[in-house]
């Protein structure tokens, strides 16, 4: 019965069921918007718009866990304490861009599609992981690296079993925020030729068509809504460990 309490399983019930729905809604939403000659986005399918917004989320998050944490551990190393000032003036510069300028600076390079998104979303989601790399690492206690050293550990050991273990949680909220960016900033991802759930909203926006507005921002709301549960569990359960 708790599993009928879950609001996860409700997010993502209504999620499928909107994919596999809105296919079908072209009456609903013609009563709705009867003024629309089209009320209903057929141009691509919704589920195959779904599967390419997780897909450059993945990549784009993906990308920004690897170069934060990395940066993170690094500027909180003896060698790299000096440099910690530059990858945080830098990563928080990537932020301050718009993902639209990114977008536009990026395609002459990468061309249309999917790669500039990519980039985009790596350089807008980069900071908050940072941010939660260095804020994890600082905040564990000095005894405890103190022990790890009286216990014979070496450096890489302590790192993996002892610092990222007791910060995992504070990381992990850092994970969580950049993925909610990447899941707003990616529905811009369409400007440039890359499929996303995006689309209906690009293209309702630029042919005023209230409907497709609609349908996507929807979808990309239940998708948000879902992925920051699931982060949140996972957090969770990083914190229970801590504990």
């Amino acid at each position: 019965m708790r599993v009928w309490r879950d609001p996860l399983y409700w997010l993502l019930a209504v999620f499928l069921l909107l994919l596999w729905g809105l296919p079908h809604s072209g009456p609903l939403f013609a009563h709705w918007f009867p003024q629309l000659e089209r009320p209903l986005y057929q141009q691509e399918s919704f589920w195959r718009l779904a599967l390419a917004h997780l897909s450059l989320v993945i990549s784009g998050s993906a990308l920004a866990i690897i170069f934060g944490v990395s940066s993170g551990v690094f500027a909180t190393r003896r060698a790299g304490r000096a440099f910690r000032p530059l990858l945080e003036t830098l990563a928080a510069a990537g932020q301050t861009f718009p993902p639209v300028a990114v977008l536009a600076i990026a395609v002459p390079v990468m061309g249309f599609g999917a790669t500039p998104a990519i980039m985009a979303l790596f350089l807008y989601g980069l900071l908050p992981i940072l941010q939660g790399t260095l804020a994890g690492l600082d905040s564990v206690p000095a005894s405890n690296r103190e022990i790890a050293v009286g216990l014979g550990m070496g450096p890489w050991r302590r790192l993996w079993q002892i610092e990222l273990a007791l910060a995992a949680p504070v990381i992990m909220a850092g994970v969580r925020t950049s993925v909610m960016i990447s899941i707003g900033t990616a529905t811009i991802a369409s400007t440039v030729g890359a499929e996303s759930l995006g689309s209906p909203v690009i293209i309702g926006l630029s042919g005023f068509n209230t409907a497709y507005v609609i349908q996507g921002a929807l979808l990309v709301a239940l998708l948000a809504l879902i992925c920051d549960r699931v982060l949140e569990r996972v957090q969770r359960q990083l914190s229970g460990w801590e504990g």
